[in-house]
């Protein structure tokens, strides 16, 4: 079951995100769902359309049930798979 503390370990795809904070400026407060993760980007379905957003050096609120988390791209970067298998710290 997807907790705030084992997010990380889990799929992200059909959660409801916003861009809190970006090297690109423009991409600030974009809202939508997560509909395909790579190694190094999220696909966002936006209202103005998909945009591809740039894991690396990007925090994310990720709404998860009532709870709304806030996640740093960094801790993100990596192919889905991998995530699993790696071991993070408490972030």
């Amino acid at each position: 079951m997807i907790k705030p503390q084992n997010i990380l370990k889990h799929e992200l795809i059909g959660l409801s995100c916003e861009i809190i904070s970006s090297k690109n400026k423009s991409q600030i407060g974009l809202k939508g769902e997560i509909i395909d993760e790579t190694m190094k980007t999220l696909l966002i379905e936006t209202d103005k359309g998909r945009k591809r957003i740039e894991k690396k050096g990007t925090i994310f609120r990720i709404k998860l049930n009532d709870k709304k988390l806030h996640i740093d791209g960094n801790f993100l970067f990596g192919r889905p798979e991998d995530r699993i298998k790696r071991k993070t710290k408490k972030w």
